[in-house]
């Protein structure tokens, strides 16, 4: 018997000081059940954080040459090529052909991922974008985990997030890494 993918829903309010940025968004993510809730977490954020028009999901896991979650202009063609986790410098290689930016959001150590990457070739990996999610926030939202779930996103200056939980307030940073002089 195959096992199938859950659903998630989100209603979330983002809330966005940097971009000056007021959006409610509502949409469905499917959770294969190879992914972790900590994965579901940091792709249900990394798509608030780099929320934009024609920003959309992948249709199912991501293929070999489709990101986790794509910003596409009219065209289809892919613009922003957003990876959760540590996609391997071969797909970033991909990546950076396919789109004009690369962002990676990351639940695992980034600087193992920058060690491994730096071995390898990627195409315009100095534009190559890391970005990590503390522990404490990802903890304290996977804990939270339900299918269906209303929150609030603030995204403050230095990349402080703040996230609402009814009467839950969860606190961290997402944090830029540099990819060491590449």
């Amino acid at each position: 018997m195959a096992l199938t993918a859950t659903m998630h829903t989100f209603a979330i309010r983002l809330e966005d000081a940097v971009r000056d940025l007021r959006e409610d968004l509502a949409f469905r993510v499917a959770r294969h059940p190879s992914e972790t809730q900590e994965s579901l977490v940091v792709r249900v954020l990394a798509y608030c954080l780099e929320y934009t028009e024609g920003i959309a999901f992948a249709d199912g896991l991501p293929g070999r040459d489709e990101p986790a979650i794509a910003v596409r202009d009219l065209t289809g063609a892919i613009r922003v090529w957003i990876d959760v986790g540590a996609p391997d410098a071969a797909r970033l290689h991909r990546a950076g052909k396919a789109a004009e930016r690369v962002v990676v959001y990351t639940h695992k150590d980034p600087d193992l991922l920058i060690r491994q990457w730096s071995k390898e070739r990627i195409h315009r990996a100095d534009r190559l974008e890391l970005y990590s999610i503390d522990r404490a926030l990802r903890d304290g939202l996977t804990a939270r985990m339900e299918r269906r779930m209303v929150m609030t996103l603030a995204v403050e200056e230095a990349g402080r997030l703040r996230v609402t939980l009814g009467d839950d307030v969860i606190e961290g940073v997402v944090t830029r890494h540099p990819l060491g002089g590449r």
